[in-house]
């Protein structure tokens, strides 16, 4: 298949997991307790164990094309949760030993995230 191929799967992914992620954490969170964001949260969590089946699935048991690999992977899993990607970035470093590389990664990509979104926001009202 072609790079047209490829962006056209995960793009179809990404619409797809967009919308499995507003259903999930939407049914999620009207059953949860609220006052936390519990939908989210079960999305992240369920979106970084289905990255992980699906990377040693396709290591080690499937033989995923690369167009199928993506749209799972970039394209419904990303649209999913960006959450499972950055947790496989962060396995990926920790399985090299580079645990200092991991440690700046999972620390500075969560705060440095909090803090542009405050960022963002601050620049909004201040407009």
């Amino acid at each position: 298949m072609t790079q047209f191929g490829i962006l056209m799967a995960v793009a179809f992914g990404g619409a797809l997991g967009s919308l499995l992620r507003y259903f999930v954490a939407g049914a999620v969170q009207s059953a949860a307790w609220p006052g936390f964001p519990w939908g989210i949260f079960v999305v992240n969590i369920s979106g970084g164990f289905v990255m992980g089946l699906i990377v040693e699935l396709s290591a080690f048991k499937l033989q995923l094309a690369p167009e199928m690999r993506a749209f799972l992977t970039v394209g419904i899993l990303g649209g999913y949760t960006t959450f499972s990607t950055f947790s496989l970035d962060s396995a990926l470093l920790i399985q090299r030993g580079a645990y200092a590389g991991a440690a700046a990664y999972i620390v500075g990509s969560t705060a440095l995230s909090i803090a542009a979104l405050f960022a963002g926001m601050a620049l909004v009202r201040a407009l």
